[in-house]
């Protein structure tokens, strides 16, 4: 995969031509010009605040899974239509995977700013083993996977910070 088809531009028409392609591309976050991971991360917050706060965290984790599974459906769609498995503009693996970091996430605005912050260093960084399910899982299900693991990082950290200042 060359870095160009991986961060080519993907239009509007594209996103409203399959429905696979308007939730992979997270309502249309993903046609942010610049950092549309970062775009389809903060999409997460309005969702979560909107929707899942009023749920328990057991609604909230079926819903996180069955958005993860609607999300390896439309990765899959999504990725083999634009011949990129995971093209810059699919976004919807960091939605899933930040609306499971916000149900772990304590409240305040502080951790709120951190659950984001950790996040996105773990997905961009992708330390083991996120990189390597990045580079060996190629289909809808590895774009969802190694975002999950980067949740599961935060999530981790998020707790030990929250045991530390309150422990």
């Amino acid at each position: 995969m060359t870095t160009s088809a991986k961060s080519s531009r993907v239009s509007i028409a594209f996103l409203c031509q399959h429905p696979a392609h308007f939730i992979a591309l997270g309502f249309g976050a993903g046609l942010a010009p610049k950092a549309p991971g970062t775009a389809g991360t903060l999409l997460a917050y309005p969702i979560f605040f909107g929707v899942l706060t009023a749920l328990s965290l057991t609604e909230q984790l079926a819903i996180v899974i069955t958005l993860f599974l609607a999300g390896v459906w439309s990765c899959t769609v999504t990725g083999r239509n634009l011949g990129v498995v995971d093209h810059g503009a699919i976004v919807w693996d960091e939605v899933v995977a930040m609306l499971l970091v916000l149900a772990f996430t304590p409240f305040g605005w502080m951790w709120y700013i951190v659950s984001f912050t950790l996040f996105r260093a773990f997905d961009i960084l992708k330390p083991f083993p996120i990189g390597l399910a990045d580079k060996k899982i190629k289909n809808g299900f590895g774009v969802m996977f190694d975002d999950l693991l980067a949740a599961i990082y935060s999530i981790a950290v998020l707790k030990v910070l929250e045991r530390w200042m309150h422990g």
